[in-house]
């Protein structure tokens, strides 16, 4: 193999082992068998949240996960491999995995990586029924609002009971 040719594995596994650094969520999945306006349907899904899914060689996945100390995925990388990324949103790539997997028994979730912790098919399951971040930050906004309203409500039942009083004397 020619000295360019290492280079430019070695530029791919360097890339790749960045991009399990940087991201929030790496879902490691099997594609064997879908067609291509699935995998295309999937990848529009998964682009929509802000999620890339590229199908990389094994032996790219096994040295760049050692780079990026992950070394605990490499049994995931036998037979074909694609790797959802997601920088932003870590329960997106697994709740979109989870949902188109469970409508095309073709699609196998492996594993992966969330928050920078290893996670089997359970836990990316568990993480794939959460809400989706902007659906999180609104149930915390109307917990926090729940009170502020009740005491408005107090307000308000106190006054008109103050204005029904004088009219009844």
């Amino acid at each position: 193999m020619s000295e360019q040719a290492i280079a430019i594995k070695a530029q791919k596994v360097s890339e790749v082992a960045d991009q399990f650094k940087a991201a929030s969520a790496a879902v490691v999945v099997n594609p064997r068998g879908l067609t291509v306006a699935e995998s295309t349907d999937l990848r529009s899904q998964l682009r929509e949240e802000g999620v890339v899914l590229e199908v990389i060689k094994n032996k790219v996945l096994e040295r760049a996960a050692k780079e990026a100390g992950f070394e605990e995925l490499n049994n995931l990388f036998a037979g074909p491999s694609a790797v959802a990324f997601s920088n932003d949103d870590a329960v997106a790539p697994a709740r979109i995995l989870k949902k188109f997997a469970d409508g095309n028994d073709k699609l196998v979730i492996k594993g992966g990586v969330v928050d920078g912790s290893i996670a089997g098919v359970d836990e990316i399951n568990k993480y794939a029924s959460l809400p989706s971040h902007e659906g999180l930050l609104g149930q915390l906004m109307a917990e926090f609002q729940f009170p502020i309203r009740s005491f408005a409500y107090a307000v308000k039942a106190l006054q008109e009971k103050k204005e029904a009083a004088p009219a009844a004397e």
